[in-house]
Order: structure tokens, then C-alpha cells, then sequence
């Protein structure tokens, strides 16, 4: 089996700002749920069988205890806030699994399942689906990838290294030194992509690279400077770097098997009424008969 792993935050966004602002029966407005209702019933008609969907319920987080800057809720439209509960609601009633991050944030629980999911013999792939640099570093040669739906692009390990130019488990540490702006820290003065790689690639973790800029790889410029910037400001470093680092600790998923979608229960049909979505019901139940078709045992003729 191949497992699905969804960034239901990221798709909340990316519908918010992509499709037109749409009311449900009672007007309150639902566009981007339904958008994102969309694209895990497409997922299924596609063929994936085991998909889990992890949300931020709320925005901030655990990070927002270790630094001041780190991403809020603030600026966020609040007819988006209001669709981040009924997303949840709306995907339970759909019959997938969800987690709501509340401590967490939704790329630990992604992280989290990834991790759980990839010990599973049964497993031949597990499937991140997000373009999010942060999930790059959950990447494991080509058993856990992301999967970029829209680009339809998968991201495997040698992908990872061509896109940043280090490894997976670097991806915290570039992140620490070119910083992040979407999650509200700005890496150290003067490191951008091209020399964080550069000392990554042959140091793989800030603790590796060498005081002496001399002993660096060659063709790093303002090596000097940076190495100056680098160990004055190392708590800075290790700080933004475990704001980075993703854990795969949180309490999501004991079995794999918690993932498997058995269609659509009784309650989808009036999820769809108030969405006013009502094709959405049979589309649910029609792929619920391919896939039983595709378990179904070949008799013999």
C-alpha cells in the first residue's frame, strides 16, 4: 500500500486565495472547504486508500514559547480562521482521518505519521503531499517523498539534494542559516541559499563546520565574514534551527491502518447539503465501489 499524507493547512491557504469566495446554505463562507474536499476526493478517485490529513487548529505553537517572532495567527483573514474547524468537520464527515495540532503544529504531525508510517513493512510509499521546504527533511531516499499534487512533481531524496543542495537531515540546518519567512525567522546576516549549501554538503550539521573558514570549501564567498557571523551568533543558529527541525513525536497515528478510507459515512450527505456540494456524495460512493472492486478476490472462471 501507499500511504497519503495531506498539509490540510497548506491546501486551506492555497484554496482561500485560488477559488472565489462561496457561502454555504446558511451564507457563511465555505469556499475553501470545499476546495480542499475537493482535492482529498480526487486523491481517492485517484486511487490512494490510506490517507491522513493534519491541520493546524490553531496557529500557534509550541515554537511560539522558544521565540517571540515565530509565526501567529495575526494578518491571517478571519473568514479563513473561520474555515480551519470546519475543514476538520467536514473531513471526519467524509470518512478520512484528521489531526487537529493544537501543541503541535500540522508539519510535526505529517512528520509524525511519516515516521510511524515508514516502519510498516507493508508500506511500499509514503507520500507527503506538500511543496512545504520544512517536510523535506522527512524525505528518506524514495520509500517517503513529497508529492507536489499540483506540479505533479515527487521530491525523493536525490531530488531534495538537487533542489537545496544538501541532504535531508541538513534541511533544519540550511533553514537555521538562510531563514525562513513564512514561519518568522531570518537566519543569520548575510547567508543565503548558495553558501549554506556550500558548507552543508561536505558538514551536514552547524556543529561539523570547521571556526577556521580557511579549511572551508573553495568558492564560498565572503567565507571570512560568514564564519565571523556564524560563531557569534551560534545561539541564534541553534535556536532558528530547532524552530526547523520537525517533531516526530506527536501522538498521531499507532497504525497505519487507522488510515484506510471505507468510504463515505451516513453524515456526508448532509455535510454536502449544507455545503451545497451534493454530487460530492455519489462521487464518494463511487469510488468506494472501485476500490472494493480492486479488493474484491478473483474468482476463478
Amino acid at each position: 500500500m501507499n500511504v497519503h499524507l495531506v498539509d490540510g493547512t497548506y491546501e486551506l491557504f492555497r484554496h482561500y486565495f485560488a477559488i472565489p469566495p462561496t457561502a454555504d446554505r446558511d451564507g457563511v463562507e465555505v469556499g475553501a472547504v470545499r476546495g480542499v474536499l475537493s482535492t482529498v476526493l480526487s486523491m481517492i478517485e485517484q486511487g490512494a486508500t490510506h490517507v491522513g490529513v493534519a491541520t493546524d487548529h490553531v496557529v500557534e505553537s509550541f515554537r511560539n514559547d522558544l521565540y517571540i517572532g515565530y509565526k501567529t495567527s495575526e494578518g491571517v483573514p478571519e473568514t479563513l480562521l473561520a474555515q480551519f474547524p470546519r475543514v476538520e468537520e467536514a473531513l471526519v464527515s467524509m470518512g478520512v482521518k484528521v489531526w487537529p495540532m493544537v501543541e503541535f503544529e500540522a508539519d510535526d504531525g505529517l512528520a509524525s505519521a511519516a515516521a510511524t508510517a515508514a516502519l510498516d513493512e507493508r508500506v511500499e510509499q509514503v507520500l507527503i503531499c506538500t511543496p512545504d521546504k520544512d517536510l523535506a527533511q522527512c524525505v528518506v531516499g524514495s520509500r517517503v517523498v513529497q508529492f507536489d499534487r499540483m506540479r505533479r512533481v515527487v521530491r525523493d531524496e536525490a531530488a531534495v539534494i538537487e533542489k537545496f543542495g544538501v541532504r535531508p537531515e541538513s534541511i533544519p540546518d540550511y533553514l537555521a542559516l538562510v531563514g525562513d519567512s513564512a514561519d518568522g525567522f531570518p537566519g543569520l546576516e548575510g547567508w543565503g541559499p548558495k553558501s549554506a549549501a556550500g558548507v552543508l554538503a561536505t558538514y551536514l550539521h552547524l556543529e561539523g563546520i570547521p571556526q577556521d573558514w580557511r579549511t572551508w570549501p573553495s568558492g564560498i564567498r565572503g567565507a571570512q565574514r560568514l564564519a565571523t557571523v556564524l560563531f557569534e551568533q551560534r545561539d541564534n543558529a541553534r535556536l532558528f534551527r530547532l524552530l526547523a527541525t520537525l517533531r516526530t513525536d506527536a501522538p498521531v497515528l499507532e497504525s497505519v491502518d487507522e488510515l484506510e478510507w471505507n468510504g463515505p459515512p451516513p453524515e456526508f450527505q448532509e455535510c454536502c447539503e449544507r455545503l451545497r456540494i451534493p454530487e460530492f456524495v455519489a462521487r464518494a460512493k463511487a469510488a468506494r465501489r472501485r476500490g472494493e472492486e480492486v479488493d474484491a478476490p478473483v474468482r476463478p472462471s
